[in-house]
C-alpha cells in the first residue's frame, strides 16, 4: 500500500471526527435546552408512622376484611405456613413458633422460641387487625423480623387464615 492511500485513509477517518463533532455543536445550538440549576424533583412527604397509618385504615376495614374469610380457605392457605409453623394444641416451634392459641396473645411471647430482636421487643398483642397488616407482608410491618415470607397479598386468604388460627384456639375470640 503507498502513502497516498494511507493518507485517504486519515482523511477520511478526520472528516468523520470533525463532522460528528460539527453536527454535535450545531444541535446543541439550534436545540438549545435550558437545565435548571438544581437538578431533580422535589417530593413532599408527610411524616406520618407507617404502621399507626396503617392500623387506623385497617381497624375500619377490619371488620368488612373478616367478612371475606372461610376456615376451610383459612386451612388451605395455611399449609404454605406449616412448613415452618405448627398450629397443632401441643404443637412445637419449627423454624417458626407454635401459632396455636396466637389470637390475643403477646407478640414475642413463647418462651422457648428464640425471637428475633424486632418481634421480641414489639410489645403488642396480635389482634386481628395486627395479625392482618403483619401478614400482607412481615419484614415491612416489623422490621428486622426473622420470617422471611413475601406475605399474602389477597384480603381474602388473609381473613381465611385469620379466622383459621383464631378457630385454633382454647377460646377463639369472637369475630369483629
Amino acid at each position: 500500500m503507498d502513502s497516498f492511500e494511507i493518507n485517504k485513509i486519515i482523511a477520511a477517518i478526520i472528516l468523520v471526527v470533525v463532522i460528528t463533532v460539527g453536527v454535535d455543536k450545531i444541535s446543541d445550538n439550534i436545540f438549545h435546552i435550558n437545565k435548571p440549576a438544581k437538578l431533580g424533583y422535589k417530593v413532599d412527604v408527610v411524616a406520618t408512622s407507617a404502621s399507626s397509618a396503617s392500623s387506623t385504615v385497617e381497624k375500619n376495614d377490619i371488620t368488612s376484611l373478616m367478612a371475606l374469610g372461610n376456615l376451610n380457605h383459612g386451612e388451605k392457605i395455611f399449609k404454605k405456613c406449616a412448613a415452618c409453623h405448627s398450629i397443632s394444641q401441643g404443637g412445637g416451634n419449627k423454624i417458626g413458633p407454635a401459632l396455636y392459641n396466637v389470637v390475643g396473645r403477646a407478640v414475642g411471647n413463647i418462651s422457648n422460641y428464640k425471637y428475633s430482636k424486632a418481634l421480641a421487643s414489639y410489645g403488642k398483642e396480635w389482634t386481628f387487625e395486627e395479625l392482618n397488616s403483619f401478614l400482607i407482608k412481615p419484614a415491612s410491618w416489623i422490621k428486622g423480623t426473622k420470617m422471611a415470607y413475601a406475605g399474602l397479598k389477597e384480603e381474602k386468604d388473609r381473613a381465611s387464615v385469620i379466622m383459621y388460627l383464631n378457630q385454633n384456639s382454647d377460646n377463639p375470640n369472637p369475630l369483629p
